[in-house]
């Protein structure tokens, strides 16, 4: 049996029409799979995406103008307590002439605030994650006028930075803007 011919008497594929023809179509199949999975699996995938309610709770408005300087208030965000304190001109001069050395977690005051007189950190123990005391008047504030986790005895200074005990960092610093002279955006 004699093989197939081209119009022009060449072997069927040998002008490569044939070849690029089942090439395209290899293609083009190719790609309407490739869609057709797509659009199969994106309201699978959609589904996994935080819900609306989620993403509200993604950031925390505070508003800063009731808190009186050496007041102190705790804020929930994503679930876990953040400190925002509003800290007199000592407490910035104290946690500003802590030598760095004599801290375990070393960091200057400066970058972990922006404003001097506002602090904002998460109030978790770096230790085991406890909540440490200090934010009421009433409140031990440790060695060093911060906070103190009595659950095993680690004290924060002003600044949050840990001073003494078993934490092994400072108390968190979370993302945070400010949108107004007293308003804060936690998140």
């Amino acid at each position: 049996m004699a093989p197939a011919t081209a119009p022009h008497g060449a072997p069927h594929g040998a002008d490569g029409s044939g070849e690029t023809r089942r090439d395209f179509l290899k293609l083009t199949t190719g790609a309407f799979a490739a869609v057709g999975v797509g659009v199969v699996v994106w309201p699978f995938i959609h589904s996994m995406n935080p819900a609306r309610d989620v993403l509200a709770l993604s950031s925390t408005e505070v508003d800063l103008a009731p808190i009186a300087a050496g007041q102190a208030v705790t804020v929930m965000w994503r679930g876990k307590p953040v400190f925002v304190r509003n800290r007199p001109p000592e407490e910035v001069q104290a946690a500003r002439a802590t030598p760095l050395s004599e801290l375990k977690d070393p960091q200057p005051d400066q970058a972990r605030v922006q404003r001097d007189q506002w602090l904002v950190v998460l109030g978790v123990c770096t230790h085991l994650g406890c909540v440490p005391l200090g934010q009421k008047s009433s409140d031990p504030k440790g060695d060093y006028n911060g906070w103190f986790c009595p659950c095993h005895g680690s004290h924060y200074d002003t600044s949050g930075r840990i001073r003494r005990g078993p934490a092994p960092l400072n108390l968190a610093v979370p993302e945070y803007t400010f949108t107004s002279p007293t308003q804060i955006r936690i998140g």
